[in-house]
């Protein structure tokens, strides 16, 4: 007797076995499937991580201030001061000089104190503004806005 229930029970374990395989077989597949389609996303993303990279640079090298060499930037002067007076004399508020300039108002805070320094592209754009009128700032920052 003893030997028709281990016969019984070797059978229920192939076939428990057999049954258990199937069933995680479909998961299995369809978890390779899943990996491969999250790999395939994480190299699409990557990819328009670059291009965006690349249009950043475009627009930065195709704005009117890129044309200006390295040099006219070195001879530029800058003076917390002076940034100061000229905003005044513009009447404008720290936010739209800020918008006109194309930085952050704690940015453009932090250069009115003198904590820090603008880099050579804004030092451009900041030149640039210095011989502007009232009504044009007014013109310029309504076309940004």
């Amino acid at each position: 007797m003893s030997n028709l229930a281990a016969a019984l029970k070797d059978e229920m374990k192939r076939l428990t076995r057999k049954e258990i395989k199937t069933l995680t077989t479909v998961l299995r597949r369809s978890s390779a499937q899943h990996r491969r389609d999250i790999a395939s996303l994480k190299r699409t993303v990557a990819e328009l991580e670059r291009k965006v990279v690349l249009l950043e640079k475009k627009t930065w090298s195709s704005s009117p201030l890129a044309g200006a060499k390295v040099d006219q930037a070195e001879k530029v002067r800058f003076s917390a001061k002076g940034l100061a007076s000229q905003r005044e004399r513009l009447n404008l508020s720290v936010a739209d000089y800020a918008t006109l300039i194309g930085v952050s108002v704690p940015t453009l805070y932090n250069w009115e104190n003198g904590r820090t320094r603008p880099r050579t592209v804004q030092l451009l754009s900041i030149a640039a503004l210095r011989g502007i009128t009232k009504k044009e700032a007014r013109a310029r920052l309504d076309q940004l806005t």
